[in-house]
């Protein structure tokens, strides 16, 4: 019997495994034709992410951040989703943020996140955390990066280039953070909430399934 416990274990963490390893970029490049027409330039950067991730797998964790975090803020530009969406508020796909080579800061975050969960990094070493931005008044999201659940978290920030720990980011105050395992509060002790009740994560989630990604539940 423990060695039927073992080998369904195995299984298991084997299936969960398979969901972040499938992605075909084939499919994916098809599927995004199919709704955008000719993707032209964007398609290239398609294909470079598809690259980043094909040469990253063997990083060391903190290589594959700076790999990840480099990418996405050479290859997007900052523009409000006003201007892209015609939306106030529009959470994109990566493959949404890439065909338009722009994106908002939650854009870069989400990019962020689900690159680095497709390299092996487990979700509840990542969050996308909602900040406001002190300089600039307004709200604001980054990627953020706990190498072990009481360790002082990296900030994978469009503002600026390089990863610094959160106590150099004065600059940013958090509201609220989230994952695939749930939503966190300042000062909950790492009590967290159920981010199902998150629509937007759930919205996208959806969006990404579409495309043709296989991410579980983030």
């Amino acid at each position: 019997m423990a060695c039927l416990g073992w080998c369904l274990l195995f299984c298991l963490i084997i299936g969960v495994a398979s969901v972040w390893a499938n992605w075909d970029f084939d499919v994916i490049i098809q599927n995004a034709e199919t709704r955008y027409g000719s993707l032209g330039p964007a398609k290239g950067r398609i294909e470079e992410w598809n690259a980043l991730i094909e040469s990253s797998g063997e990083l060391p964790e903190s290589e594959k951040l700076s790999a990840v975090n480099r990418f996405f803020n050479r290859q997007l530009r900052f523009v409000d989703d006003s201007r892209i969406w015609r939306q106030n508020d529009y959470w994109a796909t990566p493959i949404e943020a890439l065909v338009k080579g722009a994106g908002d800061c939650e854009d870069y975050s989400i990019a962020k996140y689900f690159t680095l969960r497709r390299l092996g990094i487990p979700s509840e070493k990542l969050r996308i955390t909602y900040v406001k931005a002190l300089n600039y008044n307004q709200a604001h999201m980054v990627l953020t990066y706990y190498a072990s659940p009481m360790a002082q978290p990296l900030v994978l920030d469009n503002l600026i280039g390089d990863i610094r720990p959160a106590s150099q980011r004065k600059d940013l105050l958090p509201v609220y953070a989230f994952n695939a395992e749930g939503l966190y509060l300042p000062g909950s002790a790492g009590k967290r909430r159920d981010t199902k009740k998150l629509s937007r994560w759930q919205d996208l989630l959806k969006k990404m399934h579409a495309e043709g990604f296989a991410v579980g539940e983030g």
